[in-house]
């Protein structure tokens, strides 16, 4: 077994690898890569050759259309794998989407032969695979259903809530990142932002919002 893989701490974040005998470890050549935040750490171009699994921050997936927009559909935790990654290499289809670190990340890469035959071969692999696609297919179905029922002040409220804290109360994210993240327009995101602005709410810069009176935001989406 490889260093890496003698590294307790992979084995605890990522348990259902420990069924990968010494033989497959050799034959995938891991490599643990960090990541600082807003850095892409996987894309089409990387799905030709390797699979991922995430060690420790948070990333965002997101589909990129023809005209080069990107819209958030899921995001990955330490321990998770992108469904999307598994379904287009068993499919043999090009990777849709790209994944961005929205913190410091450590990835786990292995040769993309070697994931998809784990992914065929072991069942606490493809057990941990297929129920994250299940996961999320559910939260893909819920952010659809938010966006076709809550106003847009309200989702946005939402996002700035769920990324910042009292203690953490600065987000850094562009307009175009917010644009992604709950789906509409970059222009409707910035005016509504110049609104919570004007309101007291929230400061906000290039590439940052600060919540200022979490209070107002929270009685805004009825908690």
């Amino acid at each position: 077994m490889t260093s890496i893989v003698a590294d307790k701490r992979v084995l605890e974040v990522l348990p259902y690898l420990r069924a990968v005998c010494p033989e497959d470890w050799a034959d995938a050549q891991p490599e643990v890569r960090r990541f600082k935040a807003k850095s892409r750490l996987f894309q089409r171009e990387e799905a030709t050759s390797y699979g991922m699994f995430l060690l420790s921050g948070s990333a965002r997936i997101s589909q990129i259309g023809e005209d080069g927009s990107e819209r958030v559909v899921n995001k990955l935790i330490p321990g998770e794998i992108c469904a999307l990654l598994v379904l287009s290499g068993l499919s043999g289809r090009d990777y849709p989407a790209a994944i961005e670190a929205e913190t410091e990340v450590e990835a786990l890469f292995v040769s993309k032969l070697s994931f998809l035959r784990w992914v065929q071969e072991y069942e606490p692999i493809r057990r941990t695979v297929f129920g994250s696609l299940l996961d999320g297919i559910m939260r893909m179905g819920e952010q659809l259903q938010t966006r076709q029922t809550k106003p847009l002040d309200m989702r946005l409220a939402e996002t700035l809530l769920i990324s910042t804290s009292e203690r953490q109360p600065l987000l850094r994210l562009t307009h175009n990142e917010l644009t992604a993240e709950i789906g509409t327009a970059r222009e409707v995101v910035s005016r509504t932002l110049r609104r919570y602005q004007r309101n007291g709410w929230v400061e906000s810069g290039r590439g940052w919002v600060r919540i200022t009176h979490r209070n107002e935001l929270e009685t805004l989406i009825g908690d």
